[in-house]
C-alpha cells in the first residue's frame, strides 16, 4: 500500500520549529508527539533559526517576538538547570 505525502502548513511547522527550539522535550519526543520524522523536525529548526521560509511569512514585528519568546525561554531553562542543580 502506498503512503502518501502529508503536506503541513507554515503554521503547523512553525509550532514545530518552536517546540524544538524551547528544548523541554527531545526532537525524538516532538516526532512521536506530531507525527513526523524526526530530520524533518530538524530541517524545520535550522529554518526558524535561519530565518527562511517558515519565518519569512512573518512580519519583522513577529519575528523579533519570537526571538524574544526564544530568548526569555533560554534564560529560564538555564536558571532552573542551575538551580536544579544539573
Amino acid at each position: 500500500m502506498k503512503r502518501t505525502r502529508k503536506k503541513h502548513n507554515a503554521a503547523f511547522k512553525a509550532k514545530v520549529a518552536l517546540a524544538a527550539v524551547k528544548g523541554d522535550r527531545t526532537i525524538a519526543e516532538l516526532a512521536s508527539e506530531f507525527g513526523v520524522h524526526p530530520n524533518q523536525i530538524y530541517n524545520w529548526k535550522k529554518q526558524l533559526l535561519g530565518g527562511s521560509a517558515v519565518v519569512g511569512t512573518a512580519s519583522e514585528g513577529q519575528v523579533d517576538v519570537l526571538y524574544r519568546q526564544i530568548g526569555q525561554r533560554k534564560l529560564e531553562n538555564d536558571f532552573l538547570a542551575r538551580k536544579l542543580g544539573k
